[in-house]
């Protein structure tokens, strides 16, 4: 689902941000739910448009895993979204798609570059590049996929998303301001 979540900025003018996971139903639902709820919290949901996406199609048109949809509840986040697989069109639309592991991340950047019709519009980088926890020179950019394990996962994988989006969501207010 495309939300928006705007009344004051026109499309043209909104920065716009894609989370891309395996599935779209826990990691990538989870970043967009705690995108929009950080943005809302900031008075700046106006700002972007935000979604998610999914490089495999198993679960298109499914909601969020219910364990994701628990970590999120547990924490007054949202998560508004249906699953949906990311799309060439994706690569021209959004100005930063934001991949939750490196195995996304090469899937969309070989999506990118198999692309007709010109080189990506879009900034695709992981979530984990943002996260102020992460040390110099760690390597540990992954958020891992939490599908197959028990709900403790999912706690561990909400605090990544969680101090990864905040970190990035304060990265791209700063960018846009000195436009």
């Amino acid at each position: 689902m495309d939300d928006t979540r705007s009344d004051t900025r026109s499309p043209s003018e909104r920065i716009r941000v894609l989370f891309v996971c395996l599935g779209n139903i826990c990691r990538s639902p989870l970043a967009e739910g705690v995108f929009l709820h950080l943005a809302e919290r900031a008075g700046v949901a106006d700002r972007f448009e935000v979604d998610s996406a999914g490089t495999g199609d198993w679960h298109v048109g499914e909601r969020p895993d219910p364990r994701a949809e628990a970590v999120a509840r547990k924490y007054g986040v949202e998560l508004p979204s249906l699953a949906r697989q990311v799309t060439a069109a994706d690569l021209q639309r959004f100005d930063y798609i934001v991949a939750m592991d490196r195995e996304n991340l090469w899937s969309l950047e070989r999506m990118a570059k198999e692309r007709r019709g010109g080189p990506s519009r879009a900034k695709i980088h992981l979530l984990r590049d943002d996260d102020p926890d992460r040390a110099a020179g760690d390597d540990r950019h992954d958020v891992p996929d939490p599908y197959y394990g028990g709900p403790s996962g999912f706690d561990q994988v909400y605090q990544m998303v969680h101090r990864s989006a905040e970190a990035l969501l304060r990265r791209l207010l700063a960018q846009s301001s000195r436009r």
